[in-house]
């Protein structure tokens, strides 16, 4: 795994142009272009405050930023994953034609997403302060919590795109099982309402403890567990040092296989 690091360090400018790539060629050919990196979390904004205020009317204050916390980081975790699966296979002439570290390819698509969610910061700030919630000081953890779900999405889609080389409906299993995930992660709901006999749902879900930490700095303004948060991180670094090293067995085969 330390010469992985090495050498993604070495090809440290790659890296830097296939993130630059990947966010181009998200609004490539649209009017708006890179504005749509603020347009769609406002949107969403929008979207859920008319739904869950008007419609629905949930009884939890602020219910439609509630659910905008946890939104966010979702969209971050999930998207890159999705995104990540199928990326050896859909670049695959590359991979065959030139030698580069594939790490990558993946770890790029995690980090151009890593950036929408910090630009999403835009949209998110101001409306908590237009919405009355007031923001604390423990806005300042942002960065440590943000770490550890970023170790934790590099680590899994490391995993998930090199497996997929070899067997290729993992992505669409992947689809599924991420929309079953959320439903046992506290973005719809407070984990104070899930009945007990399910609460090892949540403590078994590495992504429950950083979404309540998310809302916990964000909606609620208080510390966020620092023992969650500690563990979670831990599980993080195992899973990522696990897809390091699978990533590494399996590359070498990649070029065969694809």
């Amino acid at each position: 795994m330390i010469s992985q690091l090495k050498e993604l360090y070495l090809y440290r400018e790659m890296l830097k142009n296939l993130v630059s790539m990947e966010l181009r060629a998200r609004y490539k050919g649209s009017v708006l272009g890179f504005v749509w990196t603020f347009i769609n979390p406002l949107l969403m904004l929008v979207i859920y405050s008319f739904v869950f205020s008007f419609v629905m009317r949930i009884k939890i204050e602020n219910y439609s930023m509630f659910l905008f916390v946890g939104l966010l980081p979702w969209t971050f975790f999930q998207n890159s994953i999705l995104m990540s699966s199928p990326c050896i296979v859909s670049n695959g002439n590359l991979v065959k034609k030139i030698y580069f570290p594939t790490e990558i390819l993946p770890l790029s698509i995690v980090i151009a997403n890593l950036l929408n969610y910090i630009f999403s910061l835009a949209i998110l700030l101001p409306a908590l302060y237009l919405f009355g919630i007031k923001l604390t000081g423990w806005i300042s953890l942002f960065p440590i919590i943000l770490l550890v779900q970023l170790i934790l999405v590099s680590g899994i889609s490391l995993l998930i795109s090199s497996l997929n080389v070899y067997f290729r409906d993992l992505q669409h299993i992947v689809n599924v099982f991420l929309m079953a995930w959320f439903y046992i992660t506290p973005i719809l709901f407070p984990p104070t309402v899930i009945p007990e006999n399910y609460k090892w749902l949540i403590e078994a879900n590495p992504m429950a403890p950083i979404i309540i930490a998310y809302q916990d700095i964000f909606f609620y303004g208080k510390s966020p567990s620092g023992t969650s948060l500690f563990e979670v991180f831990l599980v993080a670094l195992v899973i990522s040092v696990t897809g390091f090293l699978i990533f590494g067995e399996l590359k070498r085969n990649f070029a065969e296989e694809i």
